[in-house]
């Protein structure tokens, strides 16, 4: 029987995995995603995703998809998989896609958003939703370092030691800090983004708003190409893959709105 591709739309809360990729030893997103579709499919199911997003991270807006000779309805794929998914992860939406449709190298651009609780006490019921840092941060200093790495560039100071990326070159269109209450919002949009690069950026900004650098040395970190040089890798409990975008000719719906607790 002919295959078909069909996308999907997933949302996880990264707490319990040790991330999206599927591991030997280790319980992953991508593994209990597709033993789920497994079982609606009653045959193996091997997704692509948009992006691989490492332990502890959430997401909201991932993009899966899988070739199979089944047929089942779109309404049947998202409710018969999430039923075999526990609690912590769900299908929003399915839809059969052309054959050249591909959940990462069909993506144009992607949006994280990193959020961190800037007050003296740590998180009770936003416990690993998102990062605490208990000095002061000055959100407009955060704002004034990242317009810093606004457009391509190098951003290998940015970039895990283990990123497998054959290079670093990256484009940010757009980069805001924002601040509600006790709560720091970060949003970047890329077209890609390597390994930690997000909580990279969150780890260096940090260090710029509680007045330990100067806004211009985030300038400096980008240029010098040496991780060693920038702030510290922020905590993966802040960090959630908001959304993906895809050409119009594919149809797919609108992503989601970024997660806010105040």
């Amino acid at each position: 029987m002919t295959e078909v591709r069909v996308a999907m739309g997933v949302e996880y809360a990264g707490t319990g995995y040790a991330g999206w990729q599927q591991q030997n030893h280790a319980d992953s997103v991508q593994a209990r995603v597709e033993t789920a579709l497994s079982r609606v499919a009653d045959a193996p199911v091997r997704v692509m995703a948009a992006g691989r997003t490492d332990a502890g991270v959430h997401a909201l807006g991932q993009v899966i998809h899988f070739d199979t000779p089944a047929r089942r309805k779109p309404h049947g794929w998202r409710l018969g998989g999430t039923t075999h998914l526990p609690g912590d992860i769900a299908l929003t939406w399915a839809q059969e896609v052309p054959s050249d449709f591909h959940a990462r190298r069909s993506a144009v651009h992607r949006h994280y958003r990193y959020v961190l609780l800037n007050r003296p006490v740590r998180p009770g019921w936003l416990q690993g939703r998102v990062a605490w840092f208990w000095k002061p941060l000055d959100a407009a200093r955060m704002q004034a370092g990242a317009d810093y790495l606004l457009g391509e560039h190098d951003f290998t100071s940015f970039r895990a030691v283990a990123c497998q990326a054959a290079h670093a070159h990256r484009a940010v269109s757009s980069i805001r800090v924002q601040r509600s209450g006790d709560l720091i919002y970060l949003d970047v949009s890329a077209n890609a983004f390597l390994h930690h690069m997000v909580r990279n950026i969150a780890g260096t900004l940090v260090t710029v708003g509680s007045g330990e650098r100067e806004p211009e040395w985030v300038a400096d970190v980008l240029a010098a190409r040496d991780r060693t040089v920038g702030g510290m890798t922020a905590p993966a409990d802040g960090l959630y893959m908001v959304a993906v975008d895809y050409p119009e000719r594919f149809g797919l719906p609108a992503p989601p709105a970024p997660p806010r607790f105040a």
